[in-house]
Formats: structure tokens, C-alpha cells, sequence
């Protein structure tokens, strides 16, 4: 069974799917605008550090949101579905990158 057939897709709830759309564009933003702050001389690296943190906290709530959303849409229901090993290896796998 390929990766595909055993995942159940991405569900998420329309509005966090248009929150997290909102935030990601938010983001894409942010981010021009810190490439622009390195191309100038006078601008105090300090600044484009606040700048990186920003960004990144701000990330990991758009990350927060997926996980919620995997948490109640997938993880609650495994046990059901015979798939518990699985979705905790998942979860494992993930959560080292947070």
C-alpha cells in the first residue's frame, strides 16, 4: 500500500484552513521584507534577528494549528482504524523536528 492509500488526507476545518492560508501569506511577506533588509548596508543585524524569531514563531503557530487539527482528526481516532503503531511512529518522526 503505497503512502497515499494509507494516509487519510489533510482535514482541516475551513476556518483553520483559511487561518493558516491567512498567516502562511502573512509569512511570505515577513520574509520579502527581511531579504530586503539584508540588502542594506544600514540595517542593524539585530534587527534582522528579531526579524528571523518573528518569523519563526509565528511558523510554528501556523504548525500548531496542522498538528491540532492532525491530533483531533487522525490521532484520536487510530484505534479504530487498527493504525496506532503507525500514527505514533508518525508522531515520533514529527514532534523531533519541533
Amino acid at each position: 500500500m503505497s503512502e497515499a492509500e494509507t494516509h487519510c488526507g489533510l482535514q482541516l476545518d475551513d476556518g483553520v484552513r483559511e487561518d493558516a492560508r491567512r498567516r502562511l501569506l502573512s509569512l511570505r511577506g515577513h520574509v520579502d521584507g527581511i531579504a530586503r533588509m539584508l540588502e542594506r548596508d544600514e540595517i542593524y543585524c539585530v534587527d534582522v534577528l528579531k526579524q528571523i524569531k518573528a518569523v519563526e514563531g509565528a511558523l510554528g503557530k501556523v504548525g500548531d494549528l496542522v498538528l491540532r487539527s492532525h491530533l483531533r482528526n487522525h490521532v484520536t481516532t487510530a484505534h479504530e482504524r487498527g493504525d496506532t503503531d503507525r500514527i505514533v511512529e508518525e508522531l515520533m518522526d514529527v514532534l523531533k523536528y519541533r
